[in-house]
């Protein structure tokens, strides 16, 4: 709670402690009847609730004075006011024309509740604000240079490409770039909201926006502040709230013609029949009352903080989302088209299987001798499965489109494919499986086969099994072959696949998919290489936000986490937001109607009015925050 509203409750709670002792001593002593003048009796009574009434209704005044005076005539603080003075108007009116006083107590009433309203709806603010601007704390205030040997403290923005910064315990990493010295633990729970730390060293790639917590770090500068990951988050955050739902475009025009239109019927209320019965007080009451209930803040300030707190629910999880309206339409997105690679697979090669088990050290440790100098993917899964290679001197032979022999004192080892076995006359037992199958032999007798394969990320056959629970259409695209491509989609559960595609074959899948579907389509993507596809669906979603540029401006949802997890949590979000939303507008336009009508038919008084404008709000603004509320 901040400074400002701390203050205002303490406001309230003293008005309301003067407002109920005056309130019951109005009741108890009559405080129109101790001054003898039957005429003059009002004067006490309206002296002490303008007291109280002043010392919670002065800021709404000056509000509509200023609004008044720029222009803005028709909004909450005009109706509250007009209502509120009209009402101790009309108390002075029938105390002096020596009739049963009322409308001071409804008047401080009135306006105590609306401060109470207001109240909430600056804490709720606060409160959805507070998780989207938490992502603002990532913005770097200096960079430490090292420049001819001494190290110079300047703005992140003065810093020039392949220049090294260094970064020592307890600071922001300012700029992307790679460690050229140290090795350290990050906080990334800023950028991913990841609560576990992420261990760096010597040539890993980094990004601003992160902690340094353990050890200092030289790192050289890959990117420009401008175009460094922390800076584009921060642009992200920032014009969030530019990007309005239908809902709220629709609740802003309703209160340009919902405002002057109620003030334009209750004007005529007070007239109209006024001067067909005469009975001019009664139907000026009725009037003010109608102006009390008519105010649209419920809908005004809910319907906003509803998105709000969605969206800031969803960056505490480490979901990035543009803007309500993004929200609005993924909450009918019901087909969900998936890149493999990178997305749906982990992007690397790894060994999955070795063939016999029994001989799996023996088959490895081949293959890494064979394979200890390349920089082949290939290699790399195979010599990251053995570790460290003790056994060196071999003579390398690549035998191009085949794989590799290594020879030593007698020892010849074969590593390859079918081919390289054939044309050296090894019997070899062929593997029948989808991936990259590694044979290997010892001096022409065969050992045994490797399988190396991309690995299916472990959350993806759970995120995919969710959605479709939820009754949406999964599709996997894919430029790998059709056996890859199907042992893949069946692992996973997709509802189809496509395989064999290059980029621009993804566009056109995806301008097919969108031509046939009456509701909404998302592609999800690395962010990398899909920045077309991702730009061309209805809402694109970036796995692996952090350090990729393309997947914060080519999408409309960023994962920070390059979690899918976060596939169905951002749904559950989008489809409560939508909910309350829609709860929000039925309840309070249902509410006002119904007592608007009983307010022009005389059914109806001022603290019923409190309840349909204030009571309403406040319910409306504590159900927007339930938004807040969704967890992981």
């Amino acid at each position: 709670m901040t400074r400002r509203q701390k203050k205002n409750l303490i406001r309230i709670c003293i008005t309301l402690v003067l407002f109920i002792i005056l309130f019951t001593l109005d009741h108890i002593l009559h405080l129109d009847k101790i001054i003898s003048n039957e005429k003059l009796g009002w004067i006490l009574p309206a002296c002490l609730y303008l007291v109280v009434y002043l010392f919670i209704a002065y800021d709404v005044l000056w509000k509509a004075i200023r609004n008044i005076c720029h222009g803005q005539v028709f909004d909450e603080n005009f109706l509250m006011c007009v209502a509120t003075i009209g009402a101790f108007s009309l108390g002075i009116v029938r105390g002096v024309t020596g009739q049963d006083i009322e409308g001071f107590d409804e008047a401080v009433a009135v306006i105590l509740f609306y401060q109470v309203g207001e109240f909430f709806q600056g804490y709720a603010v606060g409160k959805s604000r507070k998780s989207i601007s938490s992502l603002m704390d990532i913005r770097p205030d200096f960079a430490n240079v090292l420049r001819d040997g001494n190290l110079e403290t300047v703005e992140p923005d003065e810093v020039e490409l392949e220049e090294i910064i260094v970064v020592k315990p307890g600071e922001r990493i300012p700029l992307d770039g790679i460690v050229i010295d140290g090795a350290s633990t990050l906080d990334t729970k800023a950028l991913t909201g990841e609560s576990l730390p992420r261990e760096v060293q010597k040539g890993d790639e980094i990004v601003s926006g992160c902690v340094n917590l353990t050890q200092t770090l030289q790192i050289q500068v890959k990117k420009a502040f401008y175009d460094s990951t922390v800076s584009k988050i921060l642009d992200l955050v920032e014009n969030a709230s530019s990007q309005k739902s239908k809902a709220e475009n629709f609740i802003t025009k309703f209160a340009k013609y919902y405002t002057p239109t109620v003030v334009i019927l209750a004007v005529l209320l007070a007239l109209i029949p006024g001067l067909i019965t005469k009975d001019y007080m009664i139907w000026i009451y009725r009037a003010l009352n109608f102006l009390v209930v008519s105010c649209p803040c419920a809908l005004v300030i809910s319907i906003p903080l509803s998105f709000f707190a969605g969206i800031g629910a969803a960056s505490k999880l480490g979901i990035l989302i543009k803007g309500s309206n993004y929200l609005e339409k993924f909450n009918k997105v019901n087909t969900f088209v998936f890149d493999k690679t990178g997305t749906l697979t982990k992007g690397n090669f790894v060994v999955t299987e070795v063939v016999p088990l029994e001989r799996k050290e023996e088959i490895l440790k081949l293959a890494a001798i064979a394979e200890g100098s390349s920089n082949h993917p290939i290699a790399k899964s195979i010599l990251a499965a053995v570790g460290q290679i003790t056994d060196t001197g071999y003579t390398l032979t690549d035998v191009a489109g085949h794989g590799i022999i290594a020879e030593k004192e007698g020892t010849t080892i074969y590593c390859g494919n079918e081919k390289l076995m054939e044309t050296n006359g090894i019997a070899y037992h062929k593997v029948e499986h989808v991936g990259t199958i590694v044979y290997v032999a010892k001096n022409k007798e065969f050992v045994g086969s490797i399988l190396i394969s991309d690995e299916i990320k472990e959350e993806a056959p759970k995120v995919i099994k969710a959605l479709n629970e939820m009754g949406n259409e999964t599709i996997m695209l894919t430029g790998d072959n059709e056996a890859i491509a199907k042992e893949v989609a069946s692992k996973l559960g997709v509802t189809s696949y496509k395989a064999s595609l290059l980029p621009q074959n993804k566009v056109e899948e995806v301008e097919s998919l969108l031509s046939k579907k009456k509701e909404y389509l998302s592609f999800v993507g690395d962010g990398i290489n899909d920045a077309p596809v991702l730009m061309r669906s209805d809402i694109g979603i970036s796995m692996g936000g952090v350090g990729s540029d393309a997947a914060i401006e080519a999408s409309d949802i960023v994962l920070m986490k390059d979690d899918l997890n976060g596939l169905h949590i951002a749904k559950k979000i989008a489809k409560k937001t939508m909910r309350i939303v829609f709860e929000n507008i039925i309840f309070a336009l249902g509410v006002k109607i119904i007592v608007l009508i009983l307010s022009a038919f005389g059914y109806s008084n001022m603290w019923l009015g409190v309840f349909a404008d204030v009571g309403v709000a406040i319910l409306a603004i504590l159900n927007a925050m339930r938004c807040s509320s969704i967890k992981e």
